[in-house]
């Protein structure tokens, strides 16, 4: 009986070190400096010009690392609940400095992740963290068709940034 619980505590604390290491793999970026006007305006016409190119009707909110709009765009025919949609996928992002999707998975897996639905956030993709030289500068949030596509649109134009070091 003894080395069973001793065997028990073994694998216990295994387990443990074995995800405690997955978790801090996976450790967001540090904030780094807000994001600016210029930088943002890439982001935005990246974006935009991603959307355009699959004429996909949506609304582009880019926020600044603490949440705070930076920039809010509207493109032709988007629905109007997707302003409000967009703006809370980006300051999830910023506020967890994680894609939303990340939620959205974690929530679709159920059983004691289903309490990450009391978070103050929107668990769902198109919300993604801008990631400038290793820092989160901001965040990008996009509304309007699938989750995916949104999240395509706002992996554009964070790719604007990158392309600007090139």
């Amino acid at each position: 009986m003894f080395v069973g619980r001793i065997l028990s505590i073994v694998s216990i604390a295994g387990y443990f070190f074995f995800f405690a290491s997955l978790l801090s793999a996976a450790d967001p970026f540090p904030y780094g400096p807000p994001i600016d006007l210029a930088a943002a305006k890439k982001v935005m016409a990246a974006a935009e010009v991603e959307a355009l190119k699959h004429d996909w009707p949506v609304v582009i909110a880019i926020v600044d690392g603490g949440g705070h709009l930076v920039l809010l765009e509207r493109l032709d025919n988007t629905q109007w609940g997707s302003i409000e949609i967009a703006q809370r996928k980006a300051l999830t992002a910023a506020k967890f400095r994680r894609p939303t999707s990340f939620w959205e998975e974690r929530i679709a897996k159920g059983g004691v992740d289903l309490k990450l639905l009391k978070i103050n956030g929107f668990p769902m993709e198109g919300g993604l963290p801008i990631v400038h030289r290793g820092q989160v500068i901001g965040a990008i949030g996009v509304s309007g068709v699938t989750s995916t596509q949104d999240a395509q649109i706002g992996r554009a134009g964070i790719a604007a940034l990158d392309d600007d070091e090139s």
